[in-house]
């Protein structure tokens, strides 16, 4: 297998989404462009592909159909995003894929996901500690929020990234849980039920961080469930790990050994999650 906001100023928008709510703090995750889109053959192909890690392959795929093809270049370039974000690896390649999507994009949602997923590739790069490029990462999704209409399909992931920003690089919690709440309000209303299984874990990551110990264990099941249900094999060890930080010690090591059992399966994707796991479970044959 191979590997995958404006400036954070209070997030302002909807009226928070009452939610029971959820991923750890510290694991900066976060899904490329859309879900499992469509049911034609080279969709369930692509899907297949990526969740089990395989973002080269499924990527190949897709690359006939994005060299004309605007929404296929876009989707290529996000999964080679997500790649980086799960590996650490691949950036060349991302960046070339997210140079020939912004060349094809016309019309605002297009141009707005570019922008969006160009937010994301910075914001990989600075929380992964490869470059700081957090200025590059604001302007982008400023670029995206100011591109994208209120209830464009592409809104709610911009609203988790913006999320993601105000949680890993502002170190503003609030905001972030606004705009995880608003992603997660979007995701529902798009039927996007893998952003909801991202929404859902970082919320729960506030929840804990905050102490709210119930709220939190419900938010990570509820992120576990959904991409058990989805077949996302290459979330489900980060989704298993997080439900360990929220469940009684004496159910926490059941879930950190099937963690770092899916981990070493993937091949130690995604890389960022060995630091979470039992040095010995992750180093086990």
């Amino acid at each position: 297998m191979s590997g995958s906001a404006d400036p954070v100023d209070p997030v302002s928008s909807a009226e928070p989404v009452p939610l029971a709510v959820p991923g750890p703090a510290s694991a900066p995750e976060e899904p490329a462009h859309g879900t499992v889109e469509g049911d034609s053959p080279l969709d369930r192909a692509v899907w297949r592909l990526r969740s089990r890690g395989c973002w080269d392959d499924a990527a190949a795929l897709l690359e006939p159909h994005a060299v004309r093809h605007a929404p296929s270049a876009l989707r290529r370039a996000a999964l080679l995003v997500e790649r980086c974000m799960f590996t650490a690896t691949g950036w060349a390649a991302a960046e070339d894929a997210l140079r020939g999507a912004e060349a094809l994009a016309s019309g605002d949602d297009e141009r707005g996901g570019a922008a969006c997923e160009r937010g994301h590739l910075a914001y990989a790069a600075t929380v992964l500690g490869v470059r700081d490029r957090a200025d590059e990462a604001r302007s982008a999704l400023g670029r995206a929020a100011a591109l994208l209409a209120p209830a464009a399909p592409g809104r709610p992931q911009l609203d988790f990234r913006r999320g993601l920003m105000a949680e890993h690089v502002a170190d503003s919690p609030d905001a972030a849980r606004a705009a995880y709440r608003r992603a997660h309000a979007g995701a529902t209303a798009h039927g996007d039920t893998l952003l909801l299984s991202f929404t859902w874990r970082h919320l729960a990551g506030l929840a804990l961080r905050e102490g709210e110990v119930a709220e939190a264990r419900h938010g990570f099941a509820e992120s576990l469930r959904i991409r058990e249900e989805l077949g996302f094999l290459i979330g489900t060890a980060p989704a298993l790990a997080a439900l360990a930080d929220a469940v009684p010690d004496t159910d926490a090591p059941r879930l950190r050994a099937e963690a770092a059992r899916l981990f070493r399966l993937m091949g130690g994707v995604p890389t960022w999650l060995a630091d979470h796991l039992p040095t010995a479970a992750v180093t086990a044959t």
